[in-house]
């Protein structure tokens, strides 16, 4: 069964004036690491998830797309401790593609991920258990999909797709100054010993 990824990060006596400067960070790891090198979308979120959006801006995929320090001060010029920051950037994996009469194939699929950076009073306090900066992945299928059998291709695709994520989370950690991260999914398993027994099956 597939789940949720995520990537959380805290940095040590983070003021709101320096989450700018991490995220800019954070989103300009991507293109480094099988990523776009523009944001596709910028949204602000006041006080918790169930409020209305008071920013929001689509700018694209590719050359339509904001530079990552250009989108952050677009959406952090509304900056309050009760906000939280939402950019969308692509990132590429091998994904297995299943079409009615045609056989299964690999093939690098871009995904939409989710980089958040929180306020300190966005929905009480959120960044002290997500992170003053969460990246959300989406499905871990990509990495850890039980329902696939895992023959020396799609060994060999997976390994490639665990190695661009952790080369991208060890980037992230450095680049933006991180003491602490944390890679997990919603399940609340060990993701790493999830891997390493996904990927011992293919021994």
């Amino acid at each position: 069964m597939s789940d949720a990824l995520y990537l959380s990060l805290w940095y040590p006596n983070l003021r709101l004036a320096g989450l700018a400067d991490k995220l800019t960070a954070v989103l300009g790891a991507f293109a480094v690491h099988g990523g776009d090198a523009r944001v596709y979308a910028a949204t602000v979120w006041p006080v918790n998830w169930s409020e209305s959006p008071v920013f929001q801006r689509v700018y694209g995929r590719g050359e339509r797309g904001a530079e990552p320090r250009q989108a952050v001060e677009d959406a952090l010029e509304l900056l309050h401790e009760d906000y939280a920051y939402e950019f969308q950037i692509g990132w590429s994996l091998w994904e297995l593609e299943t079409a009615p009469n045609l056989d299964p194939r690999w093939a690098r699929e871009p995904r939409l991920v989710r980089v958040i950076g929180f306020g300190p009073l966005f929905d009480e306090g959120a960044y002290e258990q997500d992170g003053h900066i969460r990246v959300e992945f989406g499905t871990d299928a990509a990495f850890l999909d039980e329902e696939m059998e895992l023959d020396a291709t799609a060994a060999r695709h997976v390994e490639e797709n665990v190695r661009q994520l952790v080369e991208l989370t060890a980037a992230i950690e450095k680049g933006s100054g991180a003491t602490a991260r944390l890679l997990w999914s919603e399940m609340g398993e060990s993701l790493a010993q999830r891997l390493t027994a996904r990927l011992g099956l293919g021994n």
